[in-house]
């Protein structure tokens, strides 16, 4: 039977420790494939100024910056020390330039309406404290006729794959919170019911083996 929902902290890592092995963690997680770059493009999110909720250490930015031509980058980051791992590592990518950093709570962004051409995120919905009111800050700030692609786990994902995404960590901290992000993540019917309350009208949800993926247009 599924357990239900435990909800998650909305404060993102803090701790510089935990930040360092969180980010050496997704360094490996990325050379894997697990990342969601070239879906996000293939989506129709591949050109412009483009926004990216909750990017952690940044590899999934850099890689569709990567996959991109002439695009920029706005990542909104609630956690300052993530921000600045973030930072370290678009340097060494040599693409410092093509990012801008927003130290912000997703729920009240400070930006105008419709800037942006497309909107992603990985990894963060289960931590959003009200994933209503950040669908529809997202809305908000997309561009007529522009896409958002948000992915995550999903908690009915089978035991096999619950077990080897859990053996991929190697830090008993990041170890831990990897099991209360699965706690905290929704299943398809549950985020269709979340979008059923936002301004998204015309939306998909597809399940895979470990997660959802949410793509919304704006109209």
């Amino acid at each position: 039977m599924l357990k239900e929902r435990i909800p998650e902290t909305n404060e993102g890592i803090q701790n510089e420790v935990d930040v360092e092995a969180y980010n050496n963690w997704m360094r490996e997680m990325s050379k894997e494939k697990w990342f969601k770059a070239k879906d996000i493009v293939e989506s129709g999110i591949n050109f412009g100024n483009c926004l990216e909720i909750g990017p952690g250490p940044g590899f999934l930015g850099l890689e569709w910056l990567k996959k991109t031509e002439n695009t920029f980058l706005t990542a909104v980051e609630i956690s300052d020390a993530m921000i600045e791992v973030s930072k370290r590592n678009f340097k060494e990518a040599n693409m410092l330039g093509r990012v801008n950093y927003v130290h912000a709570n997703a729920m009240d962004i400070p930006l105008e309406n419709e800037s942006f051409e497309g909107a992603f995120s990985n990894g963060s919905l289960h931590e959003w404290e009200d994933p209503v009111k950040i669908f529809n800050e997202i809305f908000r700030l997309l561009k007529p006729g522009s896409k958002a692609f948000i992915s995550d786990l999903r908690r009915d994902m089978n035991k096999i794959m619950f077990n080897m995404l859990k053996m991929s960590v190697r830090e008993p901290e990041i170890k831990k919170g990897f099991i209360t992000s699965w706690q905290s993540s929704y299943t398809a019917v549950e985020l269709e019911k979340i979008i059923g309350k936002t301004s998204f009208k015309e939306f998909q949800i597809k399940e895979e083996p470990a997660g959802l993926i949410f793509i919304g247009k704006k109209f």
